[in-house]
């Protein structure tokens, strides 16, 4: 005979079951964002780069380059799939525009980063991962060594036996040898399920400054003292819905990100809150 409970206990449950289930929150940030400017841009639909003086929007298989005013000044696309398929995140480093690029949908995952040349965004070079890691999608550089993100996912683009929880930050030499892994916090990699992290990188005061996909937060991450799982140590609110960022290498502290649905580059400064 089935038991009945009393409607408060019922009420009581399931609030405990709701709870049990929220989205995880790490500790709120001392820093907030703010936005200086923006510019339409109908390529923003993956992610922004920046040498200091020209903007690089990106798309899946499509650059343009903008001037300080936000005027499009070069451009440069293929066929997709000929080569590129999903370009993602991107950074100036030494004279190149590094790109992250992966077959995203496809199974099996392979990944590698795409070389251009900055002033004419001519293409001249491809570092290529095969398959190995998962999908490339933000990379950057501090003390000699590259950091790549290499993201899973859920649903139609999920490998057999994989799931948003095998995301990793691979780290590698000058000669791309691998030298070291971190995985992502597992309440923030539930929290930006079934896709994975689109943008990243090491902001001024060496932590790592995450987004999702599609939330409008900026997650802080610093490196464990032991072990391999990076620490979630505090987020902030942000206009741009998750997708790549980047740090302006000519200006600490100056962010820049899309704004996907309205195709708009924004611009702004990570500070202190008054």
């Amino acid at each position: 005979m089935p038991i009945s409970l009393p409607t408060c206990l019922r009420g009581l449950l399931l609030l405990l079951c709701a709870a049990a289930h929220a989205a995880p929150q790490a500790p709120s940030s001392d820093l907030q964002f703010t936005e200086t400017r923006r510019f339409d841009a109908p390529e923003a639909k993956q992610g922004v780069a920046t040498d200091g003086e020209s903007y690089f929007v990106i798309s899946n298989y499509e650059l343009t380059k903008y001037a300080a005013e936000g005027r499009a000044t070069a451009h440069w696309e293929c066929p997709e799939g000929e080569p590129l398929i999903h370009m993602n995140a991107g950074i100036v480093r030494d004279g190149q525009l590094l790109v992250a690029h992966s077959n995203y949908p496809g199974v099996p995952m392979w990944s590698s980063i795409e070389i251009f040349d900055p002033k004419t965004l001519e293409h001249v070079g491809s570092h290529s991962f095969g398959i190995a890691y998962g999908s490339c999608t933000w990379i950057d550089r501090r003390d000699g060594l590259w950091y790549v993100c290499f993201a899973h996912y859920g649903q139609r683009a999920a490998e057999p036996s994989r799931d948003p929880s095998w995301a990793q930050l691979v780290v590698f030499d000058a000669q791309w040898r691998r030298v070291g892994g971190y995985v992502f916090p597992p309440e923030l990699v539930e929290l930006c399920a079934p896709y994975s992290f689109s943008g990243g990188g090491f902001g001024p005061d060496g932590r790592l400054y995450v987004t999702g996909h599609d939330h409008a937060q900026l997650y802080i991450l610093e490196f464990p003292t032991g072990g391999a799982e990076l620490d979630w140590v505090g987020q902030l609110p942000m206009p741009m819905e998750g997708q790549a960022i980047c740090w302006d290498p000519t200006d600490p502290w100056r962010l820049l990100g899309i704004l996907k649905h309205n195709r708009e580059v924004i611009i702004g400064r990570v500070e202190p809150k008054p």
